[in-house]
């Protein structure tokens, strides 16, 4: 129903803008609390981290519980986040704060999606999904611009403070209009787990990794790249960031739409953005035109690459949606971990021009599992086949 599918994306706007809202403030952030640029990046690691470790133990722990409590309070805890953060605390209350509700990020990013689809043909669920995923997409082009904007014209505590307004509509929508989703049948642990023990679903989930991996080394810290790498200030980065975005809505729609179609295909053709986007950024030089155009073209790349990492990973066992989907969202996660980690190492010890091309070699790793999925997927067919 695609009512639900557009309540599960607002409340994805409003995980998305608190995640990732903080890229476009990271340098401001930096100064504020006198540290360095790659310490200010435990903020949106750390909150990975945390996904990454515990996304699948808690929605396996969550999965009997109503569906529309656990949306709600997920949410919920994203607003008391966003409005302690406001008060610009102390920085270790900072990251506390941006901690806790990473605990249930998956938890409502499965649940929101699993609620979409309830319903669904099976022909129509990529399509569903890629509206609640389209959360990611829209907060790059209203939400995180726009809190980038407003802290360039104030300070960067006003981003927190959007943060939570838009928490606190995702909550009310929640409560009004999301009936109460009680699960009937609840799977028990043994059946869910027992996805991790397949080969292809392992090396879609190694793919989804290093996917994210590429991507987040440079995105992580797209504020302080352009500025430092392109000589673009805070303002030129915040309508940067809205062109990125309204570029990104578009690619997801397309996505959506393609992965419908073919999910291998569509997944390799925008992963193909992490071998192109470095080679484009290289030449584009102090070329301000070039880069915006570059700028376009990686938005569009990038944008679905949740979505497209997701339904990869999922097309191994489409049986088992809500805890495969706890699975991407972890280690995507744990992708965006490594990259920001990896991203921050390289400025520190290169600087930040370099960072895309950590996002080439993961690409080609990422394209590396889908080959051996590919491989082993028809070995298996070939097996079958000679049993039948």
């Amino acid at each position: 129903m695609k009512k639900y599918a557009y309540i599960g994306f607002l409340g994805f706007l409003a995980v998305i803008t608190t995640e990732f809202g903080v890229i476009g403030i990271l340098p401001q952030i930096a100064e504020h609390y006198k540290i360095s640029i790659d310490k200010a990046g435990y903020l949106l690691s750390a909150f990975a981290l945390v996904i990454a470790l515990t996304g699948p133990f808690m929605t396996l722990l969550t999965s009997g519980f109503d569906r529309k409590k656990i949306m709600f309070t997920s949410i919920a805890i994203f607003l008391i986040t966003g409005f302690v953060s406001s008060f610009s605390p102390p920085f270790w209350v900072l990251i506390l704060v941006r901690i806790l509700p990473a605990f249930l990020q998956p938890v409502y990013i499965a649940t929101a999606l699993s609620v979409a689809v309830a319903n669904a043909d099976a022909d129509k669920k990529n399509e569903l999904m890629s509206i609640v995923f389209s959360g990611v997409t829209v907060a790059m082009v209203t939400t995180v611009p726009f809190a980038t904007w407003v802290s360039s014209l104030w300070s960067w505590e006003y981003s927190f403070m959007i943060q939570t307004v838009v928490s606190l509509i995702a909550l009310v929508v929640i409560y009004f209009m999301l009936p109460s989703m009680p699960v009937k049948e609840k799977k028990s642990y043994g059946t869910q787990l027992k996805i991790l023990t397949q080969p292809s679903f392992i090396l879609s989930t190694a793919a989804n990794f290093f996917m994210i991996t590429a991507w987040f080394s440079t995105y992580s810290y797209f504020a302080d790249y352009l500025n430092k790498a392109k000589g673009m200030n805070e303002t030129m980065v915040s309508y940067m960031l809205f062109v990125f975005g309204i570029i990104g809505v578009l690619s997801t729609w397309i996505a959506g739409k393609m992965l419908n179609k073919n999910v291998t295909k569509t997944t390799a053709f925008f992963l193909s953005g992490t071998l192109v986007i470095p080679v484009l950024l290289y030449f584009s030089n102090g070329n301000l035109l070039s880069t915006i155009v570059v700028i376009g073209i990686w938005g569009f790349m990038y944008s679905p690459s949740f979505l497209n990492a997701s339904t990869y990973m999922i097309s191994s066992v489409p049986d088992s949606l809500e805890f495969a989907n706890s699975l991407a969202t972890s280690f995507g996660n744990l992708g965006v971990t490594l990259g920001t980690t990896l991203g921050g190492w390289m400025i520190v010890t290169k600087g930040v021009e370099y960072n895309p091309w950590i996002g080439f070699v993961f690409g080609l790793l990422a394209f590396m599992m889908m080959i051996l999925k590919s491989f082993y997927e028809k070995k298996e067919r070939k097996v079958l086949v000679c049993k039948g």
